[in-house]
């Protein structure tokens, strides 16, 4: 048992790739949420990560405005958690093309391309992306860079990830049965095996969720917190089966998440809870039950403080809001 895989149980990650991308130097584009992206593709989606993935030559790769300048090489990926506007080029000095200009179609049906630049060396790109809902989605979120930058080809255990992305994208252009399925597993791969490598990377002093789970105790508390959130945890509890004194516990507890072991239940309780709301029909009371609250008065009280709105009108707006969309 592990916190990352339970939160991720949860999550219902939906995946794919979207794009084929070949530059030739010398060249500089910039990508924007603006543009005919991924949004497109998933217009009910609440929140998406982007990620590129490198399969052959180099780049570099910054925000905007310039900052957090990255080398790319064969077998890198780089992760927009937020899905942030970024630049990408040979020269990130060149004057960059949206890329949303440059987008062209398949002739063979597969997935949208681009072909750009002087004609030099090539970098190759499969563009990929993974669609969370945001609330369930935020302990990890927020403990993630703007721009993540990670080699699956240094890891033995991920390297077999760059082929077998790269043949699932080519599969689509003469697509078999399952082939949806297999491409959306791959980038859902992806996107675990980069979190595992950049949590190892951290430094040993790092403050944060990804560092909670690395910690023996702290991580073991979250897997059993998220494994059976609607048990009756109390930090003694919860002490006693991690195997370490309360008062260690809460202050390691504190040191590295940021708060008490629960509060952060609570947290994670009500946003299971507004998913339930949010995708089902049922009453208040079966939804309160369901995660750990004993009275609906309670989950009610609760609810209000951290979504500004009562379980039932909370519901009410968002389904209003999708009918909008």
């Amino acid at each position: 048992m592990d916190a990352l895989s339970e939160v991720l149980k949860v999550l219902h990650l939906t995946g794919g790739v979207f794009l084929d991308v070949e530059f030739t130097e010398p060249w500089c584009v910039e990508s924007s949420t603006e543009g005919p992206d991924v949004a497109q593709i998933l217009p009910a989606a609440e929140h998406v990560v982007i990620y590129h993935l490198l399969t052959q030559g180099s780049c570099r790769v910054c925000m905007p405005d310039g900052s957090q300048t990255m080398d790319l090489n064969a077998g890198d990926v780089i992760m927009f958690p937020y899905n942030d506007d970024h630049r990408l080029g040979s020269d990130l000095g060149l004057l960059p093309l949206p890329t949303s200009k440059l987008l062209l179609p398949s002739p063979e049906g597969g997935l949208m391309r681009i072909r750009h630049g002087g004609g030099g060396d090539k970098s190759s790109f499969i563009c990929g992306f993974l669609a969370c809902e945001k609330r369930l989605c935020k302990p990890l979120l927020d403990a993630l860079p703007r721009m993540l930058r990670v080699s699956l080809s240094d890891d033995p255990s991920s390297s077999w990830l760059v082929g077998a992305i790269a043949h699932g994208a080519k599969e689509t252009h003469t697509p078999e049965a399952g082939t949806d399925a297999l491409i959306g597993r791959l980038s859902e791969l992806v996107f675990v095996q980069s979190i595992r490598q950049y949590i190892r990377s951290l430094p040993e002093h790092e403050l944060g969720w990804l560092a909670g789970l690395r910690d023996p105790a702290v991580g073991k508390a979250l897997a059993l917190l998220h494994a059976d959130p609607a048990a009756r945890w109390e930090v003694e509890s919860l002490a006693r089966e991690v195997g370490i004194s309360r008062s260690v516990l809460a202050d390691r507890f504190v040191a590295l998440i940021g708060e008490p072991p629960m509060q952060y239940l609570t947290r994670w309780r009500l946003a299971l809870a507004s998913r339930a709301l949010s995708t089902s029909n049922d009453a208040i009371v079966k939804v309160a039950d369901s995660v750990g609250y004993e009275s609906e008065a309670a989950f009610n009280r609760a609810f209000k403080r951290e979504y500004g709105l009562p379980p039932a009108a909370w519901r009410r707006t968002v389904r209003a809001s999708r009918r909008l969309q």
